[in-house]
């Protein structure tokens, strides 16, 4: 393939595609880390806040398979950059105009079309770009990148708002977003992409569905990003409803304190977790991964709320255990995936997952305000619920009996 414009290292493209996406993804949580205090400004119910955050996810499903499809015919670059484009705009104006309900889920589904142009497609750009010597660390700096500045949103959001507003925080994160498609607007090259008449529907995902080890990951996924997006969504204001209820108040362990380090431990757990799955077995990792979460699940709502401390401890040991068969999981389906058909097939985990994470914060919301508003036994109900939904998911993963990738123990 020929790139167009002025030849680039492969190091260079890995740094530069990855620096955009912590720049990008700054801003991505800052919702869910203002969460406690936007509910009593706009007097929010549950369920309105839930579809708020929900709503990052569900326009990212909805815009995942035709954006990271399209890299198959249009240069991901172009994607990417529309991607970008849109989270800057998304950023900026909940900053300025946002004021309520209707603003607040419009401008955050922009956001997560946004995120759909983005994370994928920047995997894509590399993969496009860059030699197989360079792809594996190019891969593992991309997740690494992402899940840091994730990660970090938590507390910046916090402290950017705390400092200068909270519309400040929203339009300093559209800044940073527009930072990322400057450097690689100048920086990155774009290529020609090559005609191949004759070739596959590009949006016909039929082949995708029938293949049952990779739809087993996939379905597998989406469980899993409906936990993980739950706990990232409400996390902040269950520790903030628990550090309430017990009178603890301790800055050096905030509730956003606690979800930034839950992410960071996240990243290093997803990463351990998926060369654990290459020595000891992928399929049983995941297997254990799901089953000590539906454990936790099913407690964190009741014991968690013993204490303060009780809640930081039973959090972190959920969130490591939700993120530990994370890389797995998408490698089991980008490995078990027809290599003509891998970009579609990682289209469909995309969706799957964020239809997960659509799901989850809305049901978690759902539930408190059935339950009639946040209390011990609202918190049990809603984590509880999560964990149904894992144990659905665990049993198709059993009965679909996903393959193994090459070389790894079954």
């Amino acid at each position: 393939m020929r790139i167009e414009g002025h030849p680039i290292s492969g190091a260079r493209l890995v740094a530069i595609v990855c620096s955009a996406q912590v720049l990008v993804q700054i801003g991505a949580f800052f919702w869910p880390a203002l969460l406690p205090q936007m509910i009593q400004r706009w007097q929010l119910s549950n369920s309105e806040a839930g579809w708020i955050t929900s709503a990052f996810y569900g326009a990212y499903m909805v815009a995942v398979p035709v954006l990271v499809t399209l890299t198959d015919r249009v240069d991901a670059r172009r994607v990417y950059l529309f991607g970008v484009g849109c989270s800057a705009l998304a950023h900026v104006l909940f900053g300025l105009v946002a004021d309520g309900f209707w603003t607040a889920l419009l401008l955050r589904a922009l956001a997560g079309i946004g995120w759909a142009g983005t994370y994928m497609t920047g995997l894509k750009l590399l993969a496009d770009q860059v030699d197989e010597k360079m792809m594996s660390r190019a891969v593992t700096g991309h997740a690494a990148g992402i899940g840091i500045s994730g990660a970090l949103s938590y507390i910046a959001g916090d402290f950017l708002a705390d400092q200068f507003g909270w519309r400040a925080a929203f339009a300093i994160g559209g800044g940073t977003a527009a930072a990322a498609w400057l450097s690689v607007a100048l920086l990155v090259p774009g290529r020609s992409i090559p005609r191949h008449p004759g070739g596959p529907a590009l949006f016909d995902f039929r082949p995708v569905l029938r293949n049952r080890s990779a739809m087993a990951y996939a379905l597998a996924y989406c469980a899993h990003t409906l936990e993980m997006n739950t706990l990232r969504g409400w996390g902040v204001a269950f520790l903030a409803w628990i550090a309430a209820q017990t009178g603890r108040i301790d800055d050096a362990l905030s509730p956003t304190v606690v979800i930034t380090a839950l992410g960071l431990i996240g990243t290093a757990a997803s990463v351990v977790g998926n060369e654990a799955s290459i020595r000891f077995g992928r399929r049983r990792l995941i297997v254990a991964s799901m089953l000590l979460s539906i454990a936790l699940g099913a407690v964190l709502g009741l014991l968690g709320t013993l204490s303060y401390a009780a809640a930081i401890a039973l959090v972190i040991a959920y969130g490591l255990v939700i993120w530990l068969d994370s890389s797995s999981l998408t490698a089991g389906t980008a490995g078990t995936a027809e290599p003509s058909r891998r970009g579609a097939t990682l289209a469909v985990h995309s969706m799957l997952g964020y239809g997960g994470g659509f799901i989850g914060p809305i049901a978690m919301g759902w539930t408190l305000d059935l339950a009639g508003g946040m209390s011990v036994y609202a918190w049990w109900l809603g984590f509880l619920v999560v964990a149904a939904f894992m144990a659905l998911a665990l049993a198709i993963f059993i009965a679909l009996q996903p393959r193994g990738l090459a070389g790894e123990v079954s």
